[in-house]
């Protein structure tokens, strides 16, 4: 039973309005301590009233107060309103300190309103998530959390569990009779189901941190293509240094921007090309490394080269690419060779020779693997209606590509909406029940790990009491996400990343 009363400001320095928060059961004693009214006090008072009052030789305040158990904490709250001066502040707390008060730790408001049952441990969580979304996506789902549909999902599943935990735990209550209340082909397929959804939700991870955290949207590209033209373009800043001296960008430079709502971290990258510098080298392996981890990936080709120098970097990229991720194939400088000026290339193109600049022992750059070098088609096909130089993008293997020029502007709005949307897409449709935290992922996949065990169990005969411990364990590990199972050490790690005041 928590018996102190907490205090703390509950807004950031800055405004023209702070709120001071108090939580416990002398709360509203410790407010009359420091605070006079006008008409009565506010230990007298009901819940959800707001009464006039001075704090004498300090300001004048407004003081709401919430009753237990109507209140955030599911304690006796009183939150003060005063002028956002940081004295006026500092001496109203000193004042409740003296009153019996103590500052509050970093989220024990709200670690007060979990242990009295007012939120799970994800919904406590959600309200840090809240706190920090600094995107309509981000916030979309910290919001979706916050009001239960993840811990809806998380508990209907968990009680799947249970429920076939108990009936083997009955048996084994009956060994001895060798009696089977589950019939095992029943059971099978609610293990299954069960594995199904819990593997749905940890996969979902990837997803819903990207929204959390930024997708990752790597440009890349030859060297003096654009990419740092087009970053700043994106940004309408001059984030990252441009040049005609090739190979200006050594190393990947980061910045983060929203589109339709959806939180973006553009990566600029060293150019590809075959070099033996060693500092660029590093660069170019990096850029490498961008491709594969990037959730999104631009790959701008210069609009003024021909095909045939364009096709080593066509290889290199495709070669690095998840399977998961989405290319945009760009053509840039747009304004300085039309489309229609552009070189049509022949109908039955010859694959070329890959040139390599670089002489053994040092492996080539632009060619991944031992002969698994860019094969173009020999067959063209009619370029898509995105590309507006068929031939072109049938003579490189792309599918399409944009017409984009970062100086004018031309195909800058077509470029955001490839980007975004796509994303936005598929957070309309997942219902915005996707895993944002590491921590539940974690526990996601040791349930997974669990169920997988018990359906392998299941299949293959395994003894009634190694098939139960499994479903036990399945059980705790759901249950350290909402808080019903849990090691010491959790709550003090979850509520850590807390403000003082929340």
């Amino acid at each position: 039973m928590i018996s102190d009363t907490i205090c703390a400001p509950a807004t950031a320095a800055g405004g023209a309005i702070a709120i001071i928060r108090i939580s416990g059961a002398a709360a509203l004693d410790a407010v009359d301590s420091v605070v006079s009214f006008r008409h009565g006090d506010a230990s007298s008072a009901g819940g959800f009233v707001v009464k006039f009052g001075v704090v004498p030789e300090l300001d004048e305040v407004l003081v709401s107060i919430f009753r237990a158990p109507h209140s955030y904490t599911g304690e006796d709250m009183a939150e003060i309103s005063c002028h956002a001066s940081s004295f006026i502040v500092s001496g109203i707390l000193d004042r409740l300190c003296g009153a019996g008060c103590r500052l509050a730790q970093a989220g024990e408001f709200t670690q007060r309103a979990f242990v009295a049952g007012k939120m799970d441990l994800s919904q406590a969580e959600a309200v840090a998530d809240l706190i920090a979304s600094d995107s309509a996506a981000s916030h979309k789902l910290a919001y979706s959390q916050l009001r239960g549909a993840y811990s809806q999902k998380l508990r209907e599943l968990r009680s799947q569990i249970v429920e076939l935990s108990a009936l083997l735990e009955l048996e084994l209550d009956f060994s001895e009779e060798e009696l089977e209340f589950a019939d095992r082909g029943k059971l099978r397929s609610l293990v299954s189901a069960a594995l199904q959804e819990t593997e749905r939700l940890a996969d979902s991870f990837r997803l819903g941190n990207a929204f959390k955290q930024g997708i990752p949207v790597a440009i890349v590209g030859a060297v003096n293509s654009g990419k740092s033209t087009l970053l700043n373009a994106l940004l309408g800043e001059d984030r990252a240094i441009v040049s005609d001296i090739p190979g200006t960008t050594r190393d990947t430079v980061e910045e983060v921007l929203s589109l339709n709502g959806v939180k973006y971290r553009f990566i600029d990258t060293a150019g590809l090309r075959e070099t033996d510098e060693t500092v660029e080298r590093m660069g170019i392996e990096r850029s490498f490394a961008q491709i594969g981890q990037a959730s999104v990936v631009i790959a701008l080709l210069d609009g003024t080269a021909d095909a045939e120098a364009l096709l080593p970097v066509v290889a290199a990229v495709k070669e690095r690419l998840r399977e998961d991720s989405r290319v945009i194939w760009v053509m840039s400088k747009a304004d300085l060779l039309p489309p229609s000026q552009r070189p049509q290339q022949p109908q039955q193109p010859q694959q070329p020779p890959l040139p390599s600049l670089l002489q053994p022992p040092l492996p080539s750059l632009l060619q991944p693997g031992a002969n698994t070098g860019y094969s173009a088609p020999q067959t063209p096909v009619s370029g898509p209606s995105g590309c507006k130089n068929g031939a072109f993008c049938t003579r490189l293997g792309i599918p399409e590509a944009i017409e984009l020029s970062a100086k004018t502007g031309q195909g800058l709005d077509e470029l955001r909406q490839a980007i975004s949307a796509a994303d936005v897409d598929s957070l309309k449709a997942s219902g915005a029940v996707l895993v944002t935290n590491q921590r539940h992922h974690d526990a996601l996949r040791r349930a997974a790990a669990d169920l997988r065990r018990v359906q392998d169990g299941l299949m293959g005969c395994s003894p009634t009491d190694l098939v139960a411990e499994d479903l036990r364990s399945a059980t705790s590990a759901l249950g350290e996400i909402v808080g019903a199972v849990l090691p010491d050490d959790i709550l003090g790690t979850v509520f850590s990343r807390f403000c003082i005041g929340k």
